[in-house]
C-alpha cells in the first residue's frame, strides 16, 4: 500500500487545486496531468526531494505568513562552501539562510527564501556599511537550483541534476569590497509551496525589495535602515533589479536606492521568447510558460489547446530542472515540436490577444526607475537581444532617469549562450566598481545624450 502524503509536505500544483488527503501515488498522477506541474517526492517531515536532491525542511513555508512585507519568517546559519579562517571571523563572511514574506503579482502573500552574508572585510567607503541585494541570473525552476543552496553547494552533479552557483563570484567580489550582501531566491525557487514564476516582473521586483527589508531587520546584521542600498543583477537578475528600481517608489518607499546595476535585462519578453527558441537555452521557454501559468491560471486553456503531448511533457520535465539540466536535455529545442499545429510559441503569442496582453504587462520600461541605474548589454547578445535592452535605456532616459548605458563591445562568438554570458564576466568588475561608487555617495555621469549614436 503506498505511503500517504503528509498534509504538511507540499506538492507543487501551479495550475491545479491543492492536493489534500491523497496518497503519494495519486498526488503524482494528478500533478503529471497538470501543465507544468512539478512533482516533489515526500521524505522526512517537511523535506522533499527534487531530482535526487533533498530540499531541507527550512524551505517548507508555514501555513501562515507575517503581515509585513520583508518580515523574516525564519533564519538559520548557512555554511558557505568557500570559507577561510580570518582574524575577525570567517572569510569572506558569515552567512544566514533566510525566509521572508513578500507579495506576488496577484497581491497574495508568498514566502521567499534567500541568504544574507555579513562580510569580514571593512567598508572603506564613506558612510555606514552598505547593503547590496543580488538578484540571480537564470538558475532553473527546480527548488534545488536556488541561489541560497548554491552558496553551500556551488556544484551539484548527481546524474539527475546539474546545479551551478555561478552568481557566487559576484557575491564574493561584493563582500571583498566590504558591502553586506542579501541574495533572493525569488518566489517559488527554493520555497517548496509553489512553482517559480520565472521572469515575472512584479514577483521578482518585490522579492528583491523585500530581501532588503529582511536583511535590515535581521538580528546581528551590521546594516540598518540608514545603510545605502544597491541592487545587482544580470540576465534574469537584470530584469529583476530593473523591475525593482521601477517599483520601489510605490511598493517600497522605505528602501532608498543608491544605485542599480541591470545587466542584459529581458525587458521585452516577446522579443526574448523569439530569440531563445532553438537556442542552447531553449528550455527557458518552458520555465517562462510554467511561470506564466502559475501567475495567471486563466491562461491554462490556451496552453492546453496549443501544446501537444511532447510540449506538455517538456513543461513538466523542465519544472524540476536547473540550468545545467536544461542545457543538456533541451538545448537547441524548437517550440514547433511542442505544438499541435507546428507553429512556434512566438507565432501563437502573436495570434493570441490574451497572451499578448499578459506579456505586455510584463514589459519593463514603462515606469521611471528610482535612483541612478547602470544598464549594460553586449552588442553581440542575441539570446537576450541587445536591441531590446538598449530600448529600455532609451525608455528610461525619456522619462528623465539617471541612466549610465554601457554597450559591451565584443565580437560575435558563434554561440547565443556565449554571446550572452561573456559580457557578464568581462563587465562585472566595472559594474561592481560603479555600484560601490554610488554606495559611497559619488556623483554619476549619465550618458543619455549619447544614446542616439550608440549601436
Amino acid at each position: 500500500m503506498p505511503a500517504r502524503l503528509p498534509a504538511h509536505i507540499p506538492v507543487r500544483m501551479p495550475v491545479c487545486m491543492p492536493v489534500r488527503g491523497k496518497t503519494l501515488v495519486a498526488a503524482a498522477v494528478t500533478a503529471a496531468a497538470c501543465l507544468g506541474a512539478q512533482t516533489l517526492t515526500a521524505t522526512a517531515a517537511d523535506e522533499v526531494v527534487s531530482r535526487g536532491v533533498t530540499i531541507p525542511a527550512f524551505y517548507s513555508p508555514p501555513t501562515t505568513l507575517p503581515a509585513a512585507d520583508g518580515a523574516v519568517v525564519r533564519s538559520e546559519p548557512l555554511p558557505l562552501a568557500l570559507s577561510l579562517p580570518g582574524l575577525h571571523g570567517p572569510l569572506p563572511g558569515t552567512a544566514t539562510r533566510l525566509m521572508y514574506k513578500s507579495t506576488d503579482s496577484n497581491g497574495e502573500p508568498v514566502a521567499v527564501t534567500g541568504a544574507y552574508i555579513e562580510p569580514a572585510a571593512r567598508w572603506k567607503g564613506s558612510g555606514p556599511r552598505p547593503l547590496v541585494a543580488v538578484a540571480p541570473g537564470t538558475l532553473g525552476q527546480g527548488d534545488q537550483c536556488a541561489a541560497s543552496m548554491g552558496l553551500e553547494h556551488p556544484l551539484t552533479l548527481n546524474g539527475r541534476t546539474v546545479t551551478i552557483g555561478y552568481e557566487n563570484l559576484a557575491i564574493y567580489r561584493l563582500l571583498a569590497k566590504g558591502t553586506a550582501v542579501v541574495v533572493t531566491d525569488y518566489a517559488g525557487l527554493g520555497a517548496t509551496d509553489r512553482l517559480h514564476t520565472y521572469v515575472d516582473r512584479v514577483d521578482e521586483g518585490h522579492a528583491v525589495l523585500d530581501a532588503v527589508r529582511a536583511a535590515r531587520s535581521l538580528g546581528g546584521a551590521s546594516v540598518t535602515a540608514g545603510s545605502p542600498v544597491g541592487l545587482y543583477g544580470y540576465s534574469q537578475g537584470g530584469g529583476a533589479t530593473a523591475s525593482a528600481a521601477e517599483l520601489q517608489s510605490s511598493y517600497a518607499p522605505d528602501v532608498t536606492l543608491a544605485g542599480t546595476y541591470a545587466g542584459a535585462p529581458p525587458a521585452d519578453l516577446t522579443s526574448v521568447t523569439k530569440a531563445i527558441d532553438g537556442s542552447e537555452l531553449a528550455g527557458a521557454l518552458g520555465w517562462s510558460l510554467n511561470g506564466f501559468l502559475q501567475s495567471d491560471p486563466a491562461l491554462k486553456p490556451i496552453a492546453e489547446a496549443h501544446l501537444n503531448a511532447a510540449g506538455k511533457a517538456a513543461l513538466a520535465d523542465l519544472s524540476t530542472m536547473c540550468i545545467g539540466d536544461a542545457l543538456f536535455g533541451y538545448g537547441y529545442a524548437k517550440s514547433t515540436r511542442w505544438t499541435n499545429d507546428g507553429r512556434s510559441l512566438s507565432d501563437i503569442i502573436a495570434a493570441t490577444p490574451q497572451l499578448q496582453a499578459f506579456l505586455d504587462k510584463q514589459r519593463i520600461g514603462r515606469l521611471k526607475p528610482s535612483g541612478p541605474v547602470r544598464l549594460a548589454t553586449g552588442v553581440s547578445d542575441n539570446l537576450v537581444p541587445h536591441g531590446q535592452s538598449r530600448d529600455l535605456a532609451v525608455d528610461w532616459c525619456r522619462k528623465g532617469a539617471d541612466v549610465t548605458y554601457k554597450p559591451v563591445v565584443l565580437p560575435g562568438l558563434g554561440s547565443a549562450l556565449l554571446n550572452h554570458a561573456t559580457p557578464l564576466l568581462t563587465d562585472q568588475g566595472a559594474a561592481i566598481d560603479w555600484l560601490t561608487d554610488r554606495l559611497s555617495g559619488k556623483p554619476t555621469t549619465p550618458n543619455c545624450g549619447s544614446l542616439p549614436v550608440l549601436p
